[in-house]
């Protein structure tokens, strides 16, 4: 079973967004704080944990739950867009006080980030990010997300986990112990993520909500970021996993338009902080110490 979650230091929720959004603390409150997105879209920040808060014990971690996601579903019918989002973050960075603003994004979360960064040069309204993070970020474009879309599909009807799933269905789990049949499946809904389908029993359960994930990539439309990267001059650092189904060219496009550093991690799939969580923080790590936090 998943590790268990600590609780943060501090809690509460937005109260200048339309919508009231969770958020919570962790680590050092000495130093800057660094804002961590999660994916999605329409997930909730608890899947990141335990493992994201390595970062933690040099660092000051703030995370919120999205708009639509986790503790912060809402049932205002209203689509709920990637300018909402952008706009969500706004209010957070200037309610929460994150100015010098450095980002952690992880897949949408890492896509959200450019958009914001880039939405941040065209309004004054928006605190541009100093630094910014990207851990296999959702693919940059509607090609490269078609390319994502198969493969993961590919993989879910592969043989492996189609194995995976006759055992399950072949144990008697679902009677015997319903809790664990429950994690068993959501683990074979993500194994496709994984370089190995095993590594996905640690990932913490979470929850998707369908119409913020449809809505969302709906307004995207027929996107592609990688030409406006250039624009970009925040020191970045993009990580990815070889083995994610995303492809890796979609982050080393990126990457080379934004002439940030680059690291594919052979091990990992999309999920580096479960399988190679070592490597992981030790290049982010690297990367927060060479680079100024823009405080004082």
């Amino acid at each position: 079973m998943p590790l268990p979650i600590p609780a943060p230091r501090a809690e509460g929720t937005t109260t200048t967004t339309s919508a009231p959004l969770y958020w919570c603390t962790y680590g050092d409150t000495a130093s800057s704080p660094i804002l961590v997105l999660h994916g999605g879209p329409g997930a909730h920040h608890d899947y990141l944990l335990p493992q994201m808060l390595t970062l933690a014990e040099r660092h000051q971690l703030v995370f919120y739950d999205q708009r639509g996601g986790g503790r912060s579903r809402t049932d205002d019918p209203s689509p709920i867009t990637w300018q909402v989002h952008v706009d969500d973050l706004a209010h957070v960075v200037q309610e929460l006080g994150m100015e010098p603003l450095t980002i952690v994004g992880y897949s949408w979360g890492g896509l959200l980030a450019l958009l914001y960064a880039l939405e941040a040069r065209k309004r004054h309204d928006l605190v541009p990010p100093h630094r910014l993070v990207l851990i296999d970020p959702a693919p940059l474009s509607r090609a490269y997300r078609e390319t994502f879309e198969s493969e993961f599909a590919r993989r879910q009807s592969g043989p492996e986990i189609s194995r995976l799933r006759e055992a399950l269905a072949t144990s008697g789990l679902k009677d015997r112990d319903p809790a664990a049949y429950r994690q068993r499946l959501f683990e074979l809904g993500v194994a496709g993520y994984f370089a190995d389908p095993r590594n996905a029993r640690d990932l913490t359960p979470f929850r998707v909500t369908g119409r913020v994930q449809q809505t969302v990539w709906e307004s995207l439309g027929d996107f592609d970021l990688i030409p406006q990267l250039s624009a970009l001059d925040q020191p970045t650092l993009l990580l990815h996993g070889w083995a994610d189904p995303i492809p890796a060219d979609s982050t080393i496009a990126a990457a080379r338009a934004m002439r940030g550093r680059c690291v594919v991690l052979e091990a990992s799939g999309h999920v580096p902080f479960v399988e190679q969580p070592a490597a992981l923080f030790s290049a982010i790590g690297q990367f927060l110490e060479e680079t100024s936090d823009g405080a004082g």
